[in-house]
């Protein structure tokens, strides 16, 4: 079995680490310009999945509702039994589903924001020049802003698991009694 091997010197040169990263962004202003991008396109993939998220379950609640009003003589009280429990259950894996990935984009998104805010404070006058700017002020670029902004989007997967809970024990013991098993 071959090995592959990484080639790198044994000197760290801080002075050769400072001038390659010159080379990539060439300014702060342009690396300051790349973590926003990022964050941004970070930011509209993270609305994407919720967007698409959100839509699925408000099609399980319509779906749920509409099996709640069947109201047929012959098999409608099975049918209400055990047709809301299934849409619980497939908005509960859903919500379970949808997590990883609303996660991981706010991970990602608080990482850009952590490299920005780093960036920032590393060069004092770069710093205090945007500091100075509504958009880039010690406020809006703090972590628990951050972490505001995005509160939503993690807590919307939990709080269906439990709206789903919910609504599957409240079926199952509205329809339970008038079951005819």
């Amino acid at each position: 079995m071959k090995s592959a091997r990484i080639i790198t010197s044994e000197v760290h040169d801080p002075q050769l680490e400072k001038q390659a990263e010159w080379m990539i962004f060439g300014t702060p202003k342009e690396r300051l310009d790349f973590y926003r991008r990022e964050i941004q396109y970070e930011t509209s993939l993270l609305a994407g999945r919720t967007n698409a998220y959100l839509t699925a379950q408000s099609f399980l609640v319509i779906a749920y509702a509409s099996s709640m009003a069947n109201s047929n003589e012959n098999w409608g009280a099975l049918f209400t039994l055990v047709v809301p429990a299934l849409f619980t259950l497939l908005g509960i894996i859903n919500s379970l589903h949808a997590w990883p990935g609303i996660r991981a984009s706010a991970t990602i998104i608080e990482h850009w924001h952590y490299k920005q805010v780093q960036l920032l404070h590393s060069d004092p006058e770069f710093g205090h020049a945007y500091d100075d700017s509504p958009l880039f002020s010690e406020q809006e670029a703090s972590w628990e802003n951050t972490y505001k902004s995005l509160s939503f989007f993690l807590r919307s997967p939990w709080l269906f698991i439990v709206f789903w809970s919910v609504l599957g024990l409240f079926s199952v013991w509205l329809q339970l009694p008038s079951a005819k098993l």
